[in-house]
């Protein structure tokens, strides 16, 4: 993908970049596209093909830090003593013991080092995680969840065919709606 480029920005600038409707958009059914800018989305311009593109997706994910309101996928607790994160064992600067303490853990302040008296529990197993259990996630360096990118639709310059890729839309336009069938 060394030669395709992502758009991220207002959806509404690039909707209106693109054309919002059928008489203002630059080439035939681009106005489709601007229409499924809607939530968190990009473009991506390549001349690759939708079938490379979509391989590349299928097969692209990276960790990630989860955020609130999402399941926790294993149980996180930090032992008592020195507190420390990740994988490198790092000790936290003394200078993070209010904001850690703000976020929930009963940390003390011991010879300039953050201590815990007895094990703090992070989160459990399934726990629908808070902002704060999120935030002492990010912290401790504790990436549980997974980032990947899903295809809403493509444009075809050659010969302005739209395809959406989005399941519900393909059923609503096979039924008769007549919403985008201008």
């Amino acid at each position: 993908m060394g030669t395709s480029r992502f758009f991220f920005g207002s959806n509404k600038v690039m909707a209106k970049a693109l054309g919002n409707t059928p008489e203002e958009e630059l080439k035939d059914n681009l106005h489709k596209i601007a229409q499924a800018l809607v939530g968190d989305v990009g473009l991506l311009f390549t001349n690759l093909s939708s079938e490379d593109v979509v391989r590349e997706f299928e097969e692209f994910e990276a960790s990630s830090y989860p955020r609130s309101g999402t399941r926790a996928e294993y149980r996180v607790a930090i032992a008592p003593g020195e507190v420390v994160r990740g994988f490198t064992k790092e000790p936290f600067p003394s200078n993070m013991e209010p904001a850690l303490r703000k976020l929930g853990m009963p940390t003390l302040l011991k010879q300039g080092k953050i201590v815990l008296d007895n094990e703090y529990v992070i989160c459990e197993e399934n726990d629908t995680l808070t902002p704060d259990q999120a935030h002492l996630l990010k912290h401790f360096w504790e990436k549980m969840a997974t980032f990947k990118i899903k295809l809403v639709a493509h444009w075809n310059k050659a010969d302005g065919n739209f395809v959406s890729m989005n399941p519900t839309e393909d059923k609503e336009a096979e039924s008769g709606s007549d919403s985008d069938m201008e």
